[in-house]
């Protein structure tokens, strides 16, 4: 099954820890990483009268596995662990955010997933970097990835790599 994993960090050198992860998943014998969009900067997502937080770098990666999306879940967490993710309130800062963006072309809805990703087409730094490495694929219920980031604005979004 391909799967597309959306990757960011604004903690603890927020470049190298997506590296590491990248890494980490390209060594895992139960998956097989084709390909990794580059790196892009953008602005935190924060709740109103909040912390300023540093910016995030992202990327997406495409994965092709026999490991159902739970399964798949499970080592995104363990990798987060690893790197030292604390969860603390919903929008904190991280060492290390992972998550299933895309899991083939299925609808998945759990206590614990919500594939396609939740509001993944609100998110330029989501989109942007899926379709340098996915092209124009269709999106469950959302429709062409390619019209859907011809209509993504960059706003505070910026290609470092």
């Amino acid at each position: 099954m391909i799967t597309y994993i959306g990757l960011g960090s604004n903690l603890g050198e927020p470049l190298l820890q997506l590296q590491q992860a990248l890494e980490t998943l390209q060594n895992d014998t139960e998956l097989q990483l084709l390909k990794v969009s580059g790196f892009y900067q953008s602005k935190a997502l924060t709740l109103p009268d909040t912390v300023l937080q540093s910016d995030y770098i992202n990327a997406v990666a495409m994965l092709e596995t026999s490991l159902s999306a739970e399964e798949i879940l499970l080592k995104l967490l363990a990798i987060e662990a690893l790197q030292g993710r604390e969860r603390t309130e919903k929008w904190a800062a991280r060492t290390l955010d992972l998550d299933i963006l895309l899991y083939g072309e299925l609808r998945i809805q759990t206590d614990t997933l919500q594939i396609p990703h939740t509001q993944i087409e609100f998110r330029n730094f989501v989109i942007h970097p899926l379709f340098e490495i996915a092209g124009a694929i269709d999106l469950p219920d959302l429709g062409n990835l390619s019209v859907l980031a011809n209509k993504t604005n960059w706003h505070g979004l910026q290609k470092i790599e």
